[in-house]
């Protein structure tokens, strides 16, 4: 594997001080500027810090090598350099190695494009909007705890990284198994396409385990996924996507974490707020979501626009579903069972459940049984969601509902900076 480089572009001058008298005062070499950047591309095999005094241009994958330790101060700015297809810019924590990003809510870590002119200590791009996407790859995490791969494999390579690549696998069998402490990050503009149809997520988490640590998440103008779940095991709260190209949040290859206090903020492109499948091979899973809010777009309707659909439930998903708060849409905006006999086994028999969801009708809608919809036809979805004893209620605002998230917590956010106009 290639060792990693760093290759300064603008070089701090070297202070030289001549002392008159042993009786002078030391003078300490001058600081490099803030906003000075780093080139950084190869594999990382060794442990490296990247302080907040610097911006970080990732060239191409930047890759952290198993047993190695990459370590992200709080107020620190990466950036992911231009490229499609094999020359996407991602960075990626093999299995085995660890990402340590501590951010604060005073100082998150922000991922973003080359093309971003932020600088350390700002929260909102001065010249990028939610509508630039897919200007670099994204964050990939991976691990080594249990996920249901097709054939019932042991490992399987991440989506979104191209074959042959030498690096990219995940699965194991270690539930607890850690890929570090990720907290206030802020992942933007990215979604990169490497082929047709395969793209780079915001967020991607392969087979990590419950030994790590990831809460205080922002996704933001991805043209793929938000934050995606394969497999694995680890916990994730305190959530937040906007504006992304497709799915915010999805599941997929039995995971068996718990997702809590998550919001979502879908526009005109976006397709699904939860997309929720469940195990490839005959390993199973059971995933909680809990205290959800899902904001949906209900601008008019393109040859570009997305579904803006609710959730959708496929492939034999299993989990629990509680605390969910869904605001506006389109008035097809609809909670789904897809068209799946697993799906409806599951549900059937109490291995995919909801309860407490509270909705905020698509203008112009007054039968909300038109967007709670079982595709099969082979469950009671529909009558449960909506009859009477149903587990599904009408608010008139979001002001009146009683579940989904605390959207307190993220004032740390771009998301929050745009809260009014996107009804927050």
């Amino acid at each position: 594997m290639k060792k990693i480089f760093l290759s300064a572009t603008v070089l701090a001058s070297l202070l030289l001080v001549s002392c008159s008298s042993d009786d002078d005062a030391p003078i300490s070499p001058e600081q490099p500027p803030v906003g000075e950047e780093i080139t950084v591309f190869g594999t990382i095999e060794e442990d490296q810090t990247w302080t907040k005094d610097k911006v970080y241009i990732l060239d191409g994958k930047v890759v952290v090598d198993g047993g190695a330790t990459l370590t992200i101060d709080a107020g620190t700015v990466i950036k992911g350099a231009q490229g499609q297809q094999t020359q996407a810019s991602a960075l990626i924590v093999d299995r085995d190695a660890t990402l340590n990003a501590n951010g604060t809510a005073q100082e998150p870590i922000i991922f973003t494009s080359i093309l971003d002119e932020i600088m350390p200590g700002e929260v909102v791009s001065p010249n990028l909007t939610v509508d630039d996407r897919g200007l670099w790859g994204g964050v990939i995490i991976l691990g080594n705890a249990p996920s249901s791969f097709e054939g019932d494999a042991t490992e399987e390579l991440i989506e979104g990284i191209p074959a042959n690549s030498g690096f990219g696998l995940y699965g194991g069998t270690d539930p607890a198994d850690s890929s570090g402490n990720i907290e206030y990050i802020s992942i933007r503009h990215g979604g990169a396409n490497i082929g047709e149809g395969n793209e780079i997520n915001g967020l991607t988490l392969g087979g990590v385990g419950n030994g790590t640590v990831i809460n205080h998440i922002e996704v933001i103008a991805n043209l793929d996924d938000g934050v995606e779940f394969f497999g694995g095991t680890v916990n994730a709260s305190n959530i937040v996507v906007w504006g992304v190209g497709d799915d915010a949040i999805d599941i997929d290859q039995a995971y068996s974490g718990t997702i809590t206090n998550a919001a979502v903020v879908m526009n005109n492109v976006s397709d699904h707020g939860l997309e929720i499948d469940g195990p490839e091979g005959s390993a199973t899973g059971m995933y909680t979501l809990q205290d959800i809010t899902i904001f949906s777009d209900d601008s008019e309707t393109n040859a570009n626009s997305g579904n803006r659909e609710y959730a959708q439930f496929r492939s034999s998903a299993m989990g629990t579903n509680n605390n969910i708060l869904l605001v506006g849409g389109l008035p097809d905006s609809d909670f789904t069972l897809q068209d799946n006999q697993g799906v409806a086994d599951n549900y059937n028999s109490g291995d995919l459940t909801f309860s407490n969801i509270q909705i905020v009708p698509p203008a112009g809608v007054t039968d909300i049984s038109t967007l709670f919809t079982d595709a099969s036809g082979l469950t009671s979805f529909q009558d449960d969601a909506t009859g009477a004893n149903g587990f599904v209620s009408v608010v008139a605002d979001t002001g009146a509902a009683t579940v989904g998230a605390d959207l307190g917590v993220f004032g740390w956010t771009w998301v929050s900076e745009a809260a009014s106009a996107l009804g927050f």
